[in-house]
């Protein structure tokens, strides 16, 4: 890496956080307001477990491209499959500046990607078992697939087997999002709906977010926080130059903007008026989907790209909601898994490459759709089953949803001992009493 890609790097992992706290308020504000100090120090703590954890092993088994890794011999052909550094950061050389960014980079990535689940689980997940869901989650879901979209086997397709350059993803929107979409698909079905969502008789109840600014204003703290990653990931697992990152930018940016504008056309155009909370989900689908082929498509096709995710979210959300009986408050399945297996596939549609080498490969081959294909089909066939069978592993030995006298009374109550909103009575007051 050249002074200059460091320094740019340097610049845009400091953004980074603001993804993180942009979900964090979305999820919060799309929740209970009994439950708005419970969801806000939760994200707290899924970061400090994330970081921990990657720290501890997650970074261990995920490695990065440049470092050492276990492989096995298929036909002749090398399979990278997993990391081959030590615990706790041993080993690694901390003064070179790749190692260094990529750690860092990956705490950050982690820790996005273990909030998502909380927008499925809200008003019903303990505490302490988000904590150690999201340990499984950073310790092994995610540093396994991560090491194999970035360095593994699944970027090696291209290589070893002809398909395009392999898997691309430059920002994370398999690694991170879909991964994160697909755990959260996992708690929601292990937690089940919150009650009073779907009566005996009747249409499933609308529970709406009690704090619409908190999730708008998170979104613009989430662009941020996306321009971050995007050019983080862009530059240190795709090599991506300098003269690349302003493409970068600006697909990130003509993407968030055309997945909200769909949202708020389509709710328009069905709702006879735009909704908040689904233009939101828009907004942030926009950016998942982009997060993939930012580096290696036009500007036009990344507002094509978040145009449609923009308008899948919304289809997706009522699909889940009203005929699958998924309660997914923060639309966490829909806006991360759904928009992030889009953004994957898309990648391979639209994706024009440079003179330069892309994990091994020059040129511009044919086969990248596929290889995105097989990318998909081990997020849905590997990491989803994975995910799910460890919740439920935990679910065993600590349940993971609260008693249905917590969930009356609200999880600020009943797991931290207070509201976040004291002096204030709201309609979800009244409606506990109701419960």
């Amino acid at each position: 890496m050249t002074p200059a890609s460091i320094a740019i790097c340097v610049a845009a992992l400091f953004l980074s956080p603001l993804a993180f706290a942009g979900i964090a308020l979305i999820n919060t504000g799309l929740g209970r307001s009994r439950s708005a100090a419970h969801c806000m120090l939760a994200s707290l703590c899924v970061f400090g477990v994330a970081s921990l954890a990657c720290f501890a092993c997650g970074f261990a088994i995920q490695g990065s491209v440049h470092l050492p890794s276990y492989e096995f011999v298929v036909a002749g052909k090398e399979w990278n499959w997993i990391g081959a550094q030590g615990w706790f950061l041993r080993g690694v050389n901390l003064q070179d500046p790749q190692a260094g960014l990529s750690i860092w980079m990956q705490i950050a990535a982690t820790s996005v990607a273990a909030l998502i689940p909380l927008g499925a689980g809200m008003d019903r997940w303990r505490l302490s078992a988000i904590c150690a869901s999201t340990a499984l989650l950073v310790a092994l879901v995610y540093a396994l697939f991560a090491h194999w979209v970035w360095g593994g086997w699944l970027s090696q397709l291209g290589v070893n087997f002809g398909l395009g350059h392999g898997f691309l993803d430059a920002g994370g929107s398999s690694s991170i999002h879909a991964v994160g979409g697909l755990a959260a698909l996992a708690i929601a079905w292990i937690c089940g709906p919150r009650r009073g969502k779907y009566p005996p008789n009747g249409r499933p109840a609308v529970i709406p977010g009690h704090h619409a600014v908190f999730v708008l204003f998170g979104c613009l703290l989430a662009l941020a926080g996306w321009l971050g990653l995007n050019a983080a990931g862009s530059i240190l697992y795709m090599g991506a130059g300098l003269e690349s990152i302003p493409l970068v930018a600006i697909n990130t940016l003509l993407a968030a903007s055309a997945g909200g504008l769909s949202a708020a056309a389509l709710t328009r155009i069905r709702f006879q008026r735009p909704d908040a909370s689904l233009t939101a989900n828009g907004w942030v689908a926009g950016l998942v989907a982009t997060s993939a082929g930012c580096l290696f498509v036009a500007p036009g096709e990344a507002i094509v790209v978040g145009s449609i995710a923009g308008a899948l979210v919304i289809f997706s959300v009522e699909l889940l909601e009203l005929r699958l009986f998924v309660d997914d408050p923060g639309g966490a399945i829909s806006v991360h898994g759904g928009a992030g297996i889009w953004g994957v596939f898309a990648a391979g549609l639209f994706a024009r490459f440079p003179a330069r080498a892309i994990n091994g490969v020059t040129g511009d081959p044919a086969g990248q759709w596929l290889a995105q294909l097989i990318g998909i089909a081990t997020l849905l066939g590997f990491v989803l089953p994975l995910a799910y069978t460890l919740n439920l592993l935990l679910n065993r030995l600590h349940p993971q949803r609260v008693s249905v006298e917590a969930e009356r009374l609200g999880l600020d109550l009943h797991e931290l001992g207070g509201g976040a909103y004291p002096d204030f009575p709201s309609n979800d007051d009244y409606a506990a009493r109701r419960f």
